[in-house]
């Protein structure tokens, strides 16, 4: 049972509170791959790389992450778990990033409703509206918005919506009297929890000894301490030759014969 609990769980041997280095370690690696899971998608966005923007980099990033626990000896439930909220992370990245970019550079225009069409989440929630608008010059636009587009609007309203001078990410709508956009915001669960799991992967891979050897004596692992053995074939020759010196029998004289060996 201990044995399916550590390849679960991890084999976390250590009493008490664990190091603090260890500490440190799993929050380095949760640090480290949420940042870069977020920050080359960000970039991604703001260079007008769609391979990166996509997504695509911060799922590379959190399978590098989940590679890395298990290779440290993390238990295979944890190693799903931070697998799976890395996905998720990477996923939520996109319209987050493309919200900063917006936000830093992203200019204001009036365009004008063609169409509007009822909708709903995915989930069943609720209603969303989505607009058909296009320009000034009358050129619709390839997206549309629902940011502002509610049961009330018709075609031929204004809508104001922010879009990118570049054009590296698609425009949004700007919904009246909203509070300034705060894009990053939507992740910090996300990556919370990323962070959380890493760093309880790492602790509980914590392993004073390795698996028990050929003939039973334990092999110091990775992660422990080192132990102190006799060279191969010492203790077996000591055994074979007997110590030098050390009384063996008594001689019928009453004196002591010892062992020195015998000649060849």
């Amino acid at each position: 049972m201990g044995h399916l609990r550590a390849a679960v769980w991890g084999p976390a041997e250590f009493v008490g509170l664990p190091p603090w280095w260890l500490v440190a370690e799993g929050l380095l690696v949760g640090l480290l791959g949420a940042g870069a899971i977020i920050g080359t998608t960000l970039y991604g966005a703001w260079t007008g790389r769609p391979a990166l923007a996509d997504g695509e980099s911060g799922l590379v990033c959190a399978a590098a992450v989940a590679l890395y626990v298990s290779l440290m000896g993390a238990g295979r439930a944890l190693v799903g778990i931070v697998a799976l909220l890395g996905v998720c992370l990477a996923l939520q990245t996109p319209q987050a990033a493309a919200g900063v970019v917006l936000a830093e550079r992203g200019r204001v225009q009036s365009v004008v409703v063609t169409s509007v069409e009822e909708g709903r989440l995915a989930d069943g929630g609720r209603e969303r509206y989505l607009c058909t608008v296009a320009d000034a010059d009358g050129i619709p636009l390839k997206v549309r918005i629902w940011r502002g587009c509610g049961r009330a609007t018709r075609p031929g309203d204004a809508l104001s919506v922010r879009y990118d001078p570049q054009g590296r990410v698609r425009p949004r709508g700007v919904e009246t009297g909203a509070a300034a956009p705060k894009p990053l915001r939507d992740l910090a669960p996300w990556t919370a929890a990323l962070v959380t799991s890493s760093l309880i992967a790492v602790v509980r891979s914590f392993r004073l000894s390795g698996p028990p050897g050929p003939e039973g004596e334990d092999v110091t692992g990775r992660r422990g301490h080192p132990t102190v053995a006799e060279p191969d074939g010492a203790a077996g020759a000591a055994g074979a030759a007997g110590p030098v010196g050390i009384p063996s029998a008594e001689t019928p004289g009453g004196g002591v014969r010892t062992t020195m060996g015998t000649p060849d």
